[in-house]
This record gives C-alpha cells, structure tokens and sequence, in this order.
C-alpha cells in the first residue's frame, strides 16, 4: 500500500493534544442556546473565507445574503461560486470522506456552471507559478485516477490520527491536483509558461482539498462541521502557501501537517472566545434594554408591537404587505413607524429600494 512521505514530530504530538481538549470544550459550547446562530455564522465564514482565498470578493454580508436565498448585486461568476458552496456545504454531512466517488460529487457541486468539466478529474497537464516561476508541476493527467485512488486507499486504511491524516491528505490532493482550473485571466504574466497558473489564480483544487480536510475531521469529530478552519486559512494565506512549497521541497508533508494542526488549533480557540464574547454580549445588551426602557418609559401602542413584529420576521417587507397584515391604512402604517424611529425603537438601514429595517 501506498504511504505518503510525512514526518510526525514533537510539536505535531503536542498539537493534537491540545486539539483535542479544545474539541471538547468547543463541543459544550456548541450545546448552548446561541448554536444555532452561531452555526450560520461560521457557515458564512467557512464558505466566504475558502472562497477568498481564490480571489472571491463577496462581503460577509453578501455571503449571509445568499446563504438566506437573497439577491445580491455582484460579479455573476463570483455569485456562482458562493451559491455552489452553500450546496456544497449544506450537504457536507452527506459524504462519505473515504469514498472517492463523493469526492466527485462534491466537485460537481462546487464547480458546477465554472469549468468545462465539473465532477471529473482533469485531462490536461497544469502546473502552478510562483513569485519566482514555476513551483510546482502535477503529476501526468493519466495518472491522476491511480494516485487519487492510492490516497484514498491509503486515508481508508491508516491508523494515524485523523487530524494527521487529514492533513496528509490535503497536502497529498493539492500535489496531484486532480481537478481543471478555470482560465487565467488575460495579461497575468506566467512566464511564459501557458499551463500555468498561480496560486490565486487558482479555482477547484483548493478549495476541494480545505473541503474534504474538514470532512475527515468531520467524520472523527461533529464538531468540526461547525469550525470555520477555511476562514483562518484565508487570514494566513501566505503562509499557508509556504508550508505546501516547503513541503513540496523536502517531499515531506509534516510541514504542512504542522501549520494546518496550529491553524486548527487557532481556530477552536477564536471560536471558543468569540462564544464567550457573544453570551456576555448578550447579557449586556438585555441588561442595558431593561436600563432603557425604564429611562424613557417608550409607550408601544397594539399595532406599533404588530408592526415591529412583523418588521423582526421580514425586514425587508413592504408598507402594502404591512398594511395588510397589521390591518390598517397604508397611511397609519407611515405614521406610527415614523413614531417608533423618533422613539428610538425603529431604524432604516439603506436606501428605500434596496435597504431594509432594524428594530432596535
């Protein structure tokens, strides 16, 4: 059988060690009222974060929008990616990660409508340029469906650690790089090597191989179905990339196992500290609530506690709709949200067309 050249060092040792503990604290928090809302936001995360790496603009906000199946105005191709993800993901759980056949299928859905051939491994030779040239050329196409299945063999039947053989694997999967990649842009200079093409630039691959490390964790421990590891990737992109080149140069992944071990640990650690945040948060605001009303003594009447219920459902809902539902005149509806804006009680975030109300 096939073993993939990686060294476990001490700092590894120490790393899924400490890991571990932090799953398991992680896993009470998960537990708390704030999970769910907590779950969409590192969904966000994890979908924004893994596809900026590559170069995708959308904003937090944007990525929340489409998450909710709203309409954004952005670049059609990087809208598509988003919406690939969101499939990709909310089917996450469904894949078995030692089946290489469900790691097609999730290809299909992440690339679907953005390369020629979702779902599929390559059928032409690519490389990736660096700063300083060529840094890295891939295996043969030919030989693509036989080291992808020496991978998996080897990931089915390995008694390392999960968070050990996750990362072999993602550093093993970006060195084959099975999947095309979309075209490069015109004008990017790749020195004249017309199959290559940059880290940045790249499309599928990467994100596949974050995809499925976080599958595998996935199948050792739920929780990292919930752990925004793509986002942290994203805020230490270069070093990340070091670590595969680096790895590459000694033909020994444990430097990336290292790296990607320590951007795990990182990321239990902020997801941990941003519950923390979140429940005192929390706290302080319905404290703060009660400390106002009482100060301002604010009087609702019956249709303005309509109003802003059905503003906290559907911000974006229109006065006709309110109308209708509250059971009053158009007219009454303009007066009494004017009302609850001068109380302090109602607020409009954007434009009338395209902005939406925050009751306060």
């Amino acid at each position: 059988m096939y073993t993939p050249p990686f060294t476990i060092t001490a700092k590894a040792i120490n790393l899924i060690a400490e890991i571990s503990a932090q799953v398991e604290r992680f896993a009470i928090r998960m537990e708390q009222e704030d999970s769910l809302m907590l779950r969409k936001v590192n969904r966000m995360q994890t979908i924004r974060g893994t596809l900026a790496i590559e170069g995708n603009t959308l904003s937090e906000e944007q990525v929340t929008a489409l998450i909710d199946g709203k309409h954004v105005v952005a670049p059609v191709k990087e809208v598509q990616e988003v919406r690939n993800a969101i499939t990709a993901y909310d089917s996450f759980m469904d894949f078995n990660p030692y089946n290489q056949k469900d790691l097609l299928k999730a290809h299909g859905m992440m690339a679907l409508g953005l390369v020629d051939n979702p779902g599929h491994f390559r059928h032409g030779a690519v490389c990736v340029a660096g700063k300083k040239g060529v840094s890295h050329i891939a295996p043969p196409a030919d030989r693509v469906p036989f080291l992808i299945g020496d991978l998996f063999e080897w990931l089915k039947n390995s008694q390392d650690h999960a968070l050990i053989k996750s990362s072999v694997f993602h550093y093993e999967f970006e060195f084959i790089h099975p999947f095309d990649d979309a075209h490069v842009p015109q004008g990017t200079n790749l020195n004249n090597f017309h199959s290559c093409k940059r880290r940045e630039a790249a499309y599928g691959n990467g994100r596949m191989g974050r995809f499925w490390q976080s599958r595998i964790l996935a199948e050792w421990n739920p929780v990292f179905a919930h752990i925004p590891i793509e986002n942290m990737i994203w805020e230490n992109q270069a070093a990340y990339y070091k670590a595969i080149e680096d790895s590459t140069d000694a033909n020994d992944s444990g430097i990336f196992v290292d790296f990607m071990l320590g951007v795990i640990l990182h990321a239990l650690k902020a997801r941990i500290q941003k519950q923390k945040s979140l429940n005192q948060d929390e706290s302080v605001t319905a404290n703060d609530t009660v400390k106002v009303t009482q100060k301002v003594n604010v009087k609702v009447n019956v249709n303005q506690q309509k109003i802003l219920e059905e503003l906290r459902k559907n911000p974006h809902i229109t006065m006709d709709e309110l109308s209708k539902l509250v059971g009053i005149a158009k007219k009454n509806i303009f007066n009494n949200m004017k009302k609850l804006q001068e109380a302090g009680l109602l607020k409009r975030v954007g434009a009338d067309k395209n902005g939406y109300w925050e009751v306060l």
